[in-house]
């Protein structure tokens, strides 16, 4: 008699515990990270300023490309995709989220690609490629090395799958000020007016963090960004440059996890002063405390639950070049100009014409209630990231910056970075960012006035759809 009662209290036993780790189950983030060296194994050219005029000679650190996979208790999944580089481009991207979903099953909206837009990375399939004349030799290092990007980032997304486990995942912002406008302020007298606090131009210092923590509390994932271009250095070494050394100051910090960079709308603003490689790693490990300081705070949880969408919004060119000013500029004294002239000449007479538009990406995920999280394509101005902060908000955060409210996270710098996105402030006052800097990315001419406009109007339908 009191074996029957023993056995039937634990078979009891069971069927009460066997709900309760199911629901467990139901209600657990998994997340897994991997990550994979991407420094060129020959030296080749380095993509991000034009005066360069011979290949890579040595390394400060190797470059990284890292992903993060998300999973919520439905089977939805995301993956974050970092690399240490410039940029990458459309041909690039859509082949590499092809064949990810091909071997790994994740479609299109479920990809973030990312680049820091070090300027000590190499040149990497046609982004830029305009900017550079370089010899058959460079060109076959070029094209290898890509084919060899897209295979490492294809199993990297693998190995991140097979390496999620059980989550809990928690987001806040923090701050830090080392970026600066560059359209704005006159670099050689950064140092006195930060001093007098004359800093002019829009600026955004959020430090947005996601936190991925075992069930046991420990910190396995760190996603960070920040809003400033990383152009510390513009030697012939490869190297992260800022954000590079702030994720190995973050993987020094935290042994068991895995730091991933992303960077945000800084297209004008620079890190300064510059060009010393102390003020490198300086600015990393500053930017490395900041998101410490969100790590070792409350945080916001974020509810297992994921929604993520994708699209193109057709963005119109100006007025574009006509052939025979195409041809006139072939003749141009100027290099970038002539080589982009040869490039746009050969596709008009290839197609009769030269494109009006550019399918611009836009993407966005929901993770839990209350992080909503955008990538742009492109090298995007702060003006998009606080304009989308301000207009897509639902209730604004306190001083505990994110602990509790509304998360709006604007990545720049994502899936594709065909040119500088400029919003129409910009684009009217022209200069670099608004105007010439088409120039190097191979474009014909400047964006129309409808680009602010068309990709905020996207970027709030596609937030719509992730919200519902």
């Amino acid at each position: 008699m009191y074996v029957r009662a023993l056995f039937l209290g634990f078979v009891l036993l069971v069927c009460i515990g066997a709900p309760a780790l199911a629901q467990e189950k139901q209600t657990t983030w998994q997340a897994g990270a991997a990550k994979v060296v991407i420094t060129p194994r020959e030296f080749m050219w380095m993509s991000g300023y034009g005066g360069r005029n011979k290949p890579a000679d040595g390394k400060v650190h190797d470059l990284w490309a890292k992903a993060l996979v998300l999973q919520d208790p439905q089977g939805n999944r995301c993956v974050l995709v970092t690399m240490d580089l410039v940029g990458i481009d459309r041909t690039l991207s859509d082949d590499v989220c092809a064949t990810i979903k091909k071997k790994h099953g994740f479609e299109r909206s479920n990809i973030m690609l990312s680049v820091s837009h070090t300027h000590c990375g190499p040149v990497v399939g046609r982004n830029l490629l305009t900017m550079y004349n370089l010899d058959e030799k460079q060109l076959g290092l070029v094209k290898s090395y890509t084919q060899d990007l897209h295979d490492k980032l294809v199993e990297l997304v693998g190995v991140a799958d097979k390496n999620a486990r059980p989550a809990n995942i928690s987001w806040a912002t923090g701050r830090t000020t080392f970026a600066t406008n560059r359209r704005e302020n006159v670099e050689k007298n950064v140092p006195d007016l930060r001093e007098l606090g004359k800093l002019k131009g829009p600026v955004d210092h959020d430090v947005p963090v996601l936190c991925v923590r075992d069930l046991e509390g420990k910190v396995k994932s760190i996603v960070f960004g920040y809003a400033c271009h990383a152009t510390v250095m513009d030697f012939y070494k490869w190297s992260g440059d800022y954000p590079g050394f702030a994720q190995l100051e973050l993987e020094k910090r935290y042994p068991d996890a895995t730091a991933l960079f992303f960077a945000g709308c800084g297209a004008d603003q620079n890190p300064l002063p510059r060009r010393k490689n102390e003020l490198a790693e300086a600015y990393g490990k500053q930017l490395a405390q900041a998101v410490d300081q969100v790590i070792k705070a409350p945080m916001a949880t974020a509810r297992p639950t994921l929604r993520t969408t994708y699209t193109t919004v057709d963005i119109p060119f100006g007025e574009l070049p006509t052939r025979e000013k195409l041809v006139l500029d072939t003749m141009s004294k100027d290099r970038f100009i002539a080589a982009r002239a040869k490039t746009l000449l050969a596709e008009f007479e290839k197609a009769g014409s030269l494109k009006k538009i550019y399918p611009y990406p836009v993407q966005a995920w929901r993770l839990g209630d209350d992080l909503t999280w955008i990538a742009l394509g492109g090298e995007v101005v702060v003006d998009y990231s606080l304009r989308l902060k301000k207009e897509l908000a639902v209730s604004p955060s306190p001083p505990g910056r994110g602990v509790r409210g509304e998360g709006i996270w604007v990545t720049g710098y994502a899936n594709d970075v065909m040119a500088y996105i400029p919003s129409l402030k910009v684009l009217k006052e022209g200069r670099y960012e608004g105007d010439t800097s088409m120039i190097y990315y191979g474009m014909p001419c400047a964006w129309g006035p409808r680009v602010e406009g068309l990709i905020v109007e996207t970027v709030h339908g596609q937030v719509a759809r992730v919200r519902k």
